[in-house]
């Protein structure tokens, strides 16, 4: 519920000046996965922004989960970047924060913070909107995890622009052990994608979903998990 939206503003960059949308998802994961991964199935609300200058641009994403009892807000995560030009030359600076705050069984926690540097590139391929940057990431975990993230998306519509095949791929390594505590030593990968089909009613309006493929992202332990989701978009 994020990042693909930036390389579909990318080269609109001309013709829109401003560009938000609204999604609200569906996800049933407690269905599929049990109490695995989660004791609920809930709705997941993002908000995304991108807003280009002559100097670059800037994205931010916030994702609100539903997953408390009586729909109560569980998890609140953000992330904003920023891609500053170097004149003419076709590759960005990229520089990016995440982090966020939730609520478990009574007890709250913290999405550790992480803080990325490094260089962006995007581009159009017979009509596929694409970008990536590689990045330097400090994870501000108690134990500090020095990183390296790689990240992909796309975007590219179909049948008159009546259907858009939008997403993205994030890679980053990170500490096995977050704390100082005894534990596993040396670095783990970390896979995450969220490829999106939405099917556009109108202008503004979008049915469709997203599918969350994940490795060593939701419980860790080498562990792959795909989690669909029912959504709606609204772009203003």
């Amino acid at each position: 519920m994020k990042k693909f939206f930036i390389i579909c503003s990318l080269f609109l960059i001309s013709f829109v000046m401003y560009s938000q949308n609204l999604q609200l998802h569906f996800d049933p994961r407690h269905g599929i996965h049990g109490d695995k991964i989660s004791d609920t199935n809930f709705f997941t609300a993002t908000f995304e922004m991108f807003k280009p200058d002559k100097w670059g641009s800037t994205f931010l994403f916030v994702d609100l989960d539903f997953n408390q009892s009586r729909g109560n807000i569980g998890t609140a995560y953000m992330e904003i970047a920023r891609d500053f030009s170097l004149g003419k030359c076709p590759i960005m600076a990229h520089i990016e924060f995440n982090g966020g705050v939730g609520n478990a069984n009574s007890f709250g926690f913290s999405i550790e913070n992480a803080y990325l540097v490094g260089v962006s590139y995007a581009t159009n391929l017979k009509g596929a909107n694409l970008s990536t940057y590689l990045a330097y990431k400090y994870n501000a975990f108690e134990k500090v995890s020095n990183d390296i993230q790689w990240t992909a998306t796309w975007g590219i519509n179909f049948l008159n622009d009546k259907l858009t095949f939008a997403g993205f791929l994030d890679i980053w390594t990170q500490n096995k052990n977050k704390t100082h505590a005894p534990g596993e030593s040396g670095k783990e990968i970390v896979l995450l994608t969220e490829p999106q089909l939405w099917y556009n009613l109108t202008e503004h309006l979008a049915l469709g979903t997203e599918i969350e493929i994940s490795n060593n992202f939701l419980l860790r332990k080498d562990k792959a998990y795909i989690n669909p989701t029912i959504g709606a978009k609204w772009n203003f």
